[in-house]
């Protein structure tokens, strides 16, 4: 089960590096979501005030013209660092360099998918459209973001089956694309 809600909060970190965060951080502090020992910072009263103080700014961020396009190319190293510090916090691994290596290849892996199909689309959004239809994008974002990362603490073996298939999709679709060479 914790390897189901950490794929969980690690997908929604390509939606929204902050959101899933707040939402572990919050569920922490209640007692919903147990954290390894030494992640147990996560749950504190700093953690949730400095995550929703995030949360806010790069939400907001994301409606602005085009800001939304050079968060992207932030955020995305971002994400891949939260979702594997997420699914690092709840991996039930006592030895911490399998339980890293771990975290990074599924965590940030799967963060980095979700990423990067989310950047694909706010590319073709911002070319069809000329930026006029990423609000309307980054609301499907915002909302993905909140409602992935609540429904992998309450459903985790359902999200997790989910993002699996999303991952999978995503990287048929797009993979090879982004690493195939142009022929000189």
């Amino acid at each position: 089960m914790a390897v189901a809600v950490g794929i969980g909060l690690a997908a929604s970190c390509g939606f929204r590096v902050f959101v899933p965060m707040l939402v572990a951080a919050v569920a922490a502090k209640t007692g919903l979501l147990p954290l390894n020992e030494s992640f147990q910072w996560l749950g504190s009263w700093t953690a949730i005030v400095a995550l929703a103080t995030a949360t806010i700014v790069e939400i907001t961020a994301y409606y602005i013209p085009f800001v939304d396009n050079l968060l992207d190319t932030l955020t995305t190293p971002l994400a891949i660092g939260a979702g594997t510090l997420l699914l690092t916090s709840v991996l039930p691994i006592d030895n911490d360099l399998i339980k890293w290596i771990t975290g990074f290849i599924v965590g940030g892996g799967t963060a980095a998918t979700v990423q990067g199909g989310t950047v694909l689309t706010r590319l073709a959004s911002s070319k069809l459209t000329a930026g006029v239809g990423n609000p309307v994008l980054a609301t499907g974002e915002h909302a993905a973001a909140f409602g992935s990362s609540i429904l992998s603490l309450f459903i985790p073996l359902i999200i997790a089956v989910l993002v699996i298939l999303a991952v999978t999709f995503i990287l048929l679709k797009f993979g090879g694309r982004l690493f195939r060479r142009k022929k000189s």
